[in-house]
């Protein structure tokens, strides 16, 4: 299946631009596809997913990784919830690999890369690290440090060498490249727009991202990212009897207030 056909063939519903060394968060519905596009090259964006009903429920990277047989993230690959839930699918990504091990830096981090530069005195120039951008947008629901699990970065790439050393890969996203996410079911976003900690830039790099929201295409039975791995059909499964019981959860709510619409 050409997923790039399938999915920019729609119109976004809304966009919207994220300048450099900032955070967002998002309820994106399921049915609905997120993309981000890098507008410069040379953009990360750091991202977190939780359930937003039940925000015990968040991304699992090992579950993610292992259950794929992968290292690295990209185009045909789903997003496993802690408890074997999909949140979305990886229904295109132009860069062909999405860092998934690095984390984000933290002021200490980006203080000794780049120097101290606060909000006080610099206003939008100051020098925000990923750690505490994401910790201050999760607290708009109630979470806090412990509650940061480990996260992507999009549009960032990182291999290894022969000896296992870390190599951030320089130049991997170009301006214009796209990823876009296909939501299995309704999920709390949350990201930020600060570099990756590896990345070598001597100047601080403000990087902008456009986010676009658009309506997803229905799940046919032969989509790449359902038939890829086996765990990838069983954790869709989840998913289908997970809302099969909140549907029924809901009709029943309903019947007992009588106020269903008809």
């Amino acid at each position: 299946m050409d997923f790039q056909k399938v999915s920019s063939s729609q119109q976004p519903i809304f966009s919207d631009v994220i300048p450099g060394a900032a955070h967002w968060s998002l309820t994106v519905k399921k049915g609905h596809v997120l993309r981000l596009i890098d507008l410069e090259g040379g953009a990360n964006v750091s991202m977190l997913f939780y359930n937003p009903v039940n925000l015990l429920e968040r991304y699992n990277a090992p579950d993610t990784l292992k259950g794929q047989h992968t290292f690295k993230l990209t185009q045909g690959h789903c997003l496993y919830s802690d408890m074997g839930h999909v949140f979305c699918s990886i229904v295109r990504d132009d860069t062909a690999w999405i860092d998934t091990v690095c984390g984000v830096a933290n002021k200490h981090k980006v203080e000794s890369k780049w120097g101290a530069r606060d909000y006080q005195h610099d206003r939008n120039q100051w020098k925000q690290n990923g750690y505490d951008a994401l910790l201050v947008e999760v607290a708009k629901y109630g979470l806090g440090k412990r509650d940061l699990a480990a996260n992507l970065n999009l549009f960032s790439c990182v291999k290894t060498a022969q000896n296992g050393d870390l190599l951030y890969q320089t130049e991997h996203s170009k301006p214009g490249d796209c990823i876009e996410l296909r939501f299995e079911m309704d999920t709390l976003v949350v990201l930020t727009t600060c570099p990756h900690p590896m990345n070598p830039a001597t100047e601080y790099p403000f990087k902008p991202v456009e986010l676009q929201m658009l309506e997803a295409q229905p799940l046919g039975a032969d989509d790449a990212c359902l038939t890829s791995r086996p765990e990838n059909g069983r954790a869709f499964e989840n998913n289908r009897r997970m809302h099969l019981t909140h549907l029924h959860s809901t009709h029943s709510d309903c019947l007992l207030n009588n106020d269903c619409q008809h």
